[in-house]
């Protein structure tokens, strides 16, 4: 990709534990365009915030980056920035909704506070003009602006969730990451959610990477995806084609675990096994436990994402073999 707005190479995130020493992300490199969704999929446990979190160096001990680089619109590799440079460039570059929006909101704090922290914290801003960039925030997202007073448990789950979305926008940055945005709430009310977040990234054009484990929400919403397993980016495609032609054992399962809305019915098939222990990494590729197409070269030989053709890449010997 020409002129990406972030660029991931080789990222390795380690875990220290008493059993050892855990790699919870393994060399995942990925771009994402300006204006762009970037979804990232995957079981539970499979590295995805650890992913989000290092690219605004969120992570605190036993956590630690280990390795590679995030070079982001022309501001260098943001991993090696000191603290008061990433200080900076959190909220005003990259702003982040995290899981739980209920969790991500202070319950002691009315709203208006806890937005003013926000923009004060990083603009020249008196606290009147913080508070009326507050308003513009919450009429952005369909919430009245009188309710600045209110505390977090006051609000319904769909509006919390608004609410996070809002002071992700508050800097107006180039790219939010969105880590489970929709979690907890009904069908309804993810549509509605999603139909938001869409429609605010085409008015301030910014770019999104998209955590989640349902891949089947995520091809409605992204434009690429990547698919993540144990650690490890196991196949990248536009999002239209990932489920009608996976390059990847671990993207057809994930494919064939939930119904089709149209179509004739298909009885629906797991993914056998359990998610790798991250203690005990075979040699070969990480998902010859599970995987029921794997052949000699799968456990003796380990992976690498591979490109196959233009956009679309993969990680497993049945295509990188043929390519």
């Amino acid at each position: 990709m020409t002129n990406p707005q972030i660029s991931i190479r080789n990222l390795c995130v380690d875990y220290i534990t008493d059993a050892g020493d855990v790699r919870a992300v393994n060399n995942v490199s990925f771009d994402i365009g300006k204006g762009e969704v970037f979804g990232l999929a995957g079981e539970s446990g499979c590295g995805k915030s650890t992913v989000a979190f290092s690219l605004m160096r969120l992570h605190k001990p036993p956590a630690f980056i280990t390795g590679g680089e995030v070079l982001f619109d022309g501001h260098g590799d943001i991993l090696q920035f000191s603290e008061d440079q990433i200080n900076a460039f959190r909220w005003s570059e990259i702003s982040m909704v995290f899981q739980s929006a209920m969790n991500a909101l202070n319950p002691v704090l009315t709203m208006e506070e806890q937005f003013c922290d926000v923009i004060m914290r990083h603009t020249n801003f008196t606290r009147q003009q913080a508070i009326r960039r507050a308003e513009g925030l919450l009429e952005i997202v369909d919430i009245h602006p009188s309710r600045l007073q209110d505390y977090p448990h006051q609000f319904s789950g769909g509006m919390r969730q608004r609410l996070v979305i809002a002071i992700a926008l508050a800097l107006n940055p180039k790219m939010i990451i969105m880590d489970e945005p929709t979690t907890a709430l009904d069908v309804v009310v993810q549509r509605e959610i999603l139909q938001k977040i869409y429609a605010l990234k085409e008015e301030f054009g910014f770019s999104i990477l998209f955590i989640t484990h349902d891949i089947s929400l995520m091809v409605e919403f992204s434009d690429r995806i990547g698919i993540m397993y144990s650690g490890e980016l196991v196949e990248v495609a536009p999002s239209k084609q990932i489920l009608e032609t996976p390059f990847h054992p671990y993207t057809e399962g994930l494919g064939s675990s939930f119904p089709p809305l149209t179509g004739p019915k298909t009885r629906l098939t797991g993914i056998p096994g359990n998610p790798l222990n991250l203690l005990e990494v075979p040699k070969g590729c990480r998902f010859q436990a599970r995987c029921s197409k794997a052949h000699e070269a799968c456990f003796s030989q380990p992976t690498q994402l591979t490109q196959l053709e233009p956009n679309r890449f993969s990680n497993c010997h049945l295509f990188t073999k043929r390519s």
